[in-house]
């Protein structure tokens, strides 16, 4: 199986207000060329796909938002990270000057092609040619924040402020984490410098009004995209979303639960919410500092 384009975009009818949803870790699609090149079986490779959040986010459309979802995996390309964000250490030849190769993130194996997924497992027989990176990077990489930019320019135009919900799963535990545990929904606006706080707060009360923990940046803050996209003094916003899969998903098996019935109905509500204020949030508002 290959990959025929690089996304899906679902368009409302008609757009009602400035949100657009992003699912960028929900790609199920892996190449063949991929899993022969892996250490990993198949099952292993997607403990790092964000299963089935394109699905819990979908009823967005009908409420006139648009959401655009990676159809690629997240183990074969991040779009959650700077373009070039690669280790040499993958790859046969030189890699380009302008490629950011001391990154945390690239440090950590999980640069804009991963070099591990799950317990940090390898995910590579050998080393992948330069060609191939820079290849996935122009095949994927690249409309899929082209179609990012060009839709929250959109916004802009139509409404005279974007608003990003950058839609992902985390696991339901991690090792080292204390015996609490991991709330149930993490907002990340990068404390507060890519999302105007009131948008923050809003989304907060809606959700534990409908009965979930949340904790705001902490274990996730945001990443790359919301950098990017958040820049709350132009009036372009970009708020992350994680969602434990304990709530909704059997993480072993890779399938859904109970769960996920309602919780994709209150992800739709929540959504609801934040199209019928948004109205409310004037643009001189939304540019001061937060």
């Amino acid at each position: 199986m290959e990959i025929e384009k690089p996304f899906a975009l679902l368009r409302p009818k008609a757009v009602r207000a400035p949100f657009l949803f992003s699912s960028p870790h929900s790609g199920r699609t892996y190449p063949c060329s991929f899993l022969k090149a892996s250490r990993l079986d198949a099952e292993t490779l997607r403990r790092s796909e964000d299963s089935f959040v394109d699905e819990l986010f979908d009823g967005v459309v009908a409420l006139g938002a648009p959401l655009l979802k990676a159809l690629f995996p997240r183990a074969y390309l991040d779009p959650n990270r700077e373009p070039y964000e690669l280790d040499p250490r993958m790859f046969s030849g030189r890699l380009p000057h302008f490629a950011n190769t001391r990154s945390l993130r690239v440090a950590g194996g999980l640069g804009t092609i991963a070099r591990i997924v799950a317990d940090a497992q390898e995910i590579y027989r050998q080393p992948l040619s330069v060609e191939e990176a820079l290849a996935r990077i122009e095949r994927y990489y690249r409309p899929y924040h082209r179609a990012l930019g060009e839709l929250m320019a959109e916004q802009m135009r139509d409404f005279g402020i974007a608003v990003l919900i950058d839609c992902h799963s985390m696991p339901s535990s991690a090792t080292g984490e204390d015996h609490t545990g991991r709330p149930d929904i993490v907002l990340g606006d990068r404390y507060g410098t890519s999302c105007a706080r009131h948008i923050t707060d809003f989304a907060q009360q809606v959700l534990e009004k409908l009965g979930y923990q949340v904790r705001r940046n902490k274990p996730y803050a945001g990443g790359y995209i919301t950098e990017r996209y958040g820049n709350p003094a132009r009036n372009f916003h970009a708020l992350q979303i994680e969602i434990n899969r304990g709530l909704y998903m059997d993480e072993s098996r890779f399938e859904k639960q109970s769960g996920f019935a309602r919780l994709k109905a209150d992800l739709t509500a929540l959504a609801r919410e934040l199209i019928e204020i948004s109205p409310s949030w004037p643009a001189a508002r939304c540019q001061a500092a937060e």
